[in-house]
C-alpha cells in the first residue's frame, strides 16, 4: 500500500514552478500549522499539547463532517512529529523538506496515507501491519499511518490490525480518519477502546466566509458579500467544499464576483420565486401555484435546493416576527421576508414550516418532486388562517362565520344588488321589531364574559361547550355530560354521573385545558373540582323515558343548538323556536 495517487499529483504540480498557480485553492490553501485549523480549537489544542508534552498517543480516531480538517489535521501532526526545525509549542515549522513533503501529499518513507476505500480489505490490512514493524528512516522520527475513509474497512481487515492497535512498536501512530464513525462502532466495536478519538465541527457559514473573504484578498480579486454567503450556505459546513465552489465561479466569468453568478453556478433559485410563493400564500391564490412551479422547471431548478432554500426564507420569517435578524441571509431575501411578514402571522408561518419540514424528505427521494412540491404549495394556499383560542373564547366574531350562522335565524341570506335583472324592485331590509335585540347585537353578548355563579354557567354551558370543541373536541364531548356549580369563589365544580365514568376522566386528565377554557370565558383564573353526582336518596336518576320520534327530534335540536353557541344565543334572544324539518 502506497500514498495516495493525490499525493503524487500535488508533487508533480508543485515541482513545476510556472505550473504552481494551476493548484487548486482548497489545495493551496491548506492548513500548515494546528492554528490555521478553522473552528476546531479544542483539536488544535490537543495535538499541539500532545505533542509539545511528547504524549502522543499511538492511535487516533479523527471523525466529524467532510471537509471539516480531518486529513489535514493528520497531516499536520505528522509533520509535527517529523519537523526538522519544531519549535518547543508543538506546531510544525512548515518550511523544512519534510515537512513540505508531508504536506504536498509526495512519497516520504514515514509518513503514509492510505484509501480505505480502495484498500479495505484483511490482506491489506496484514501488510499495513507488517510495514509497521520497522523502525522510522531517521532517529527521533515517528512513523505514522494517516488511513482514510476508515468506515470503509471490512470486519476482518479491523480484526487483523486489532492486536497491532493495542500494542504498536515504539514510534509508531495510527491516524484513523472517518466521516461515519458509527459504522467502525458496529463493526469493530474493540477498536474504539483503543484509539482516542477527536470529534471536529461543522465550520459555520460566518466563519467560512471570513475565510472565503482571506482567500480573496490573498488572490488579489473581489466579491459581494451576498456571493459569499451564498456559497458559506451551500458548503453544508464544509470548508473544502467552499473553496472549490469558489474555484468554480471564479473561473466562470472575470471582474467582480456578484450573487447573480453564484446562483448560476450553482443552480440555485433566486428570491423572485420566493417571493411568489409567499404572496400566492398571502393572497391564498391556488391557481398560481402552477404558474410558479412551471416557471422553476422551465428554468431548470432543482426542486430539492428550492425547498431547501424556502425553508431557510420560512425560518427567516418566524424570527423576523420574534424579533430576531436571521444572519445567513442575503439583503435581497430581507427584503422579501420583510414584505412577507406584513400579511403572513407568525403562526401561519409555523404551521406552513412545519409542513414543509415533513414533507421535504419526500421531495428529496421522490422520482417526481414536482408533484410533492405543487401539493404543499398547495396546503398552503388552502390553508386556514391561524386563530388566536383566547380572543375566540372571549367572544370575538369571527371572519366568516357570522354571516352564515346570521342566516339561519333571520332567514335566506341576502341577494348580492349586481345578480338582481333590471327592472325587479330592491327589497329593504328589514329591521328589527321595537324591543327586540338585532341578531348581530344578540352575537356578542352570547360570547361575552360569564359571571362567576352557578345559574350564569349553566346558561352559557352550551356556548362553553362549543367553544371547547375548538381546541379539543374530546374535551368538549366531556363537558357535555357535566353539570356546572359555583360552591365557593374561583371555584367551578363539574358534577357527573356515575355512568359518565369515561368523561370523567378525560376532564380530569386534561384538567388543566378545562381551567384555561373557564377561566378566559369567566376572565378570571378559576379551579376545577371534579365530583360524582350523588344518585342515592333525594337525589334518584332521572325515570327513563320512552324513546319516540318527537323525543329523539328534540335531543337532536338540543345537540345542535349545544354545538352552535350563536344559534344557541340567538333563539334565546329572539324567542324563537326551532323546528327539524328532517
Amino acid at each position: 500500500m502506497s500514498s495516495v495517487a493525490s499525493g503524487c499529483l500535488g508533487h508533480f504540480f508543485l515541482s513545476v514552478p510556472d505550473l504552481s498557480m494551476t493548484i487548486a485553492l482548497a489545495r493551496r490553501y491548506r492548513p500548515r500549522r494546528f492554528a490555521d485549523l478553522l473552528v476546531q480549537d479544542h483539536v488544535a489544542a490537543a495535538l499541539r499539547g500532545a505533542v509539545a508534552k511528547n504524549r502522543v498517543g499511538h492511535g487516533y480516531l479523527l471523525t466529524g463532517p467532510r471537509g471539516v480538517g480531518k486529513t489535514t489535521a493528520a497531516r499536520i501532526l505528522a509533520m509535527a512529529l517529523n519537523c526538522e526545525h519544531r519549535p518547543g509549542d508543538g506546531e510544525p515549522c512548515g518550511e523544512c523538506a519534510t515537512c513540505q513533503r508531508i504536506w504536498n501529499g509526495s512519497a516520504t518513507l514515514d509518513v503514509v496515507e492510505i484509501d480505505a476505500a480502495s484498500n479495505r480489505g484483511v490482506d491489506d490490512a496484514r501488510d499495513l501491519r507488517e510495514r509497521a514493524m520497522y523502525a522510522a528512516s531517521q532517529e527521533g522520527h515517528h512513523k505514522v499511518y494517516i488511513i482514510d475513509e476508515a468506515h470503509m474497512l471490512t470486519r476482518e481487515a479491523w480484526n487483523a490490525l486489532l492486536k497491532i492497535l493495542e500494542e504498536p512498536p515504539p514510534g509508531v501512530v495510527f491516524v484513523f480518519a472517518t466521516t461515519e464513525p458509527q459504522k467502525i462502532a458496529n463493526t469493530a466495536a474493540p477498536v474504539m477502546s483503543r484509539l482516542q478519538r477527536v470529534d471536529f465541527r461543522r465550520i459555520g457559514p460566518a466563519a467560512i466566509e471570513s475565510r472565503l473573504r482571506a482567500v480573496l484578498a490573498a488572490e488579489g480579486l473581489e466579491a459581494e458579500p451576498d456571493a459569499l454567503l451564498l456559497i458559506a450556505r451551500h458548503a453544508d459546513g464544509g470548508m473544502r467544499d467552499a473553496l472549490s465552489v469558489l474555484d468554480q465561479c471564479l473561473s466562470f466569468g472575470e471582474g467582480l464576483l456578484n450573487a447573480e453568478r453564484v446562483r448560476e453556478v450553482l443552480g440555485l433559485v433566486g428570491d423572485d420565486s420566493f417571493a411568489a410563493v409567499l404572496t400566492l400564500v398571502a393572497n391564498r391564490t391556488p391557481g398560481a401555484v402552477f404558474v410558479v412551479m412551471d416557471t422553476l422547471v422551465d428554468a431548470g431548478a432543482d426542486l430539492t435546493e428550492f425547498a431547501s432554500g424556502l425553508s431557510e426564507v420560512l425560518r427567516a420569517l418566524v424570527m423576523h416576527h420574534f424579533g430576531v435578524e436571521a444572519e445567513a441571509i442575503p439583503e435581497s431575501t430581507h427584503a422579501v421576508i420583510a414584505a412577507a411578514a406584513e400579511r403572513i402571522g407568525p403562526e401561519d408561518a409555523v404551521r406552513m414550516l412545519k409542513l414543509l419540514g415533513e414533507a421535504e424528505p419526500a421531495i428529496r427521494r421522490s422520482a417526481n418532486p414536482r408533484i410533492v412540491l405543487e401539493t404543499l404549495l398547495l396546503r398552503w394556499a388552502m390553508m386556514d388562517r391561524a386563530a388566536d383560542l383566547r380572543a375566540i373564547l372571549q367572544g370575538l366574531p369571527a371572519p366568516a362565520a357570522p354571516a352564515m350562522r346570521a342566516s339561519v335565524v333571520s332567514g335566506p341570506a341576502p341577494i348580492p344588488e349586481k345578480s338582481i335583472p333590471a327592472g325587479v324592485p330592491r327589497k329593504a331590509p328589514e329591521q328589527a321589531p321595537a324591543g327586540r335585540p338585532a341578531v348581530e347585537e344578540a352575537l356578542p353578548e352570547s360570547g361575552g364574559v360569564v359571571e362567576c355563579t352557578t345559574e350564569a354557567l349553566v346558561r352559557a354551558w352550551g356556548s362553553i361547550v362549543a367553544a371547547a370543541a375548538r381546541q379539543s373536541r374530546l374535551v368538549s364531548q366531556a363537558l357535555e355530560h357535566a353539570t356546572p356549580t359555583v360552591p365557593e369563589a374561583g371555584v367551578v365544580q363539574l358534577e357527573f354521573g356515575r355512568d359518565s365514568a369515561v368523561f370523567r376522566e378525560g376532564v380530569a386528565k386534561q384538567i388543566g385545558t378545562v381551567e384555561t377554557i373557564l377561566g378566559a370565558r369567566i376572565g378570571d383564573p378559576v379551579k376545577v373540582r371534579i365530583v360524582e353526582r350523588d344518585t342515592s336518596v333525594g337525589s334518584l336518576p332521572a325515570k327513563p323515558r320512552r324513546i319516540s320520534p318527537e323525543g329523539l327530534r328534540e335531543d337532536r335540536l338540543q345537540q345542535i343548538r349545544a354545538k352552535d353557541p350563536v344559534l344557541d344565543a340567538a333563539a334565546d334572544a329572539l324567542d324563537l323556536e326551532l323546528v327539524d324539518e328532517g
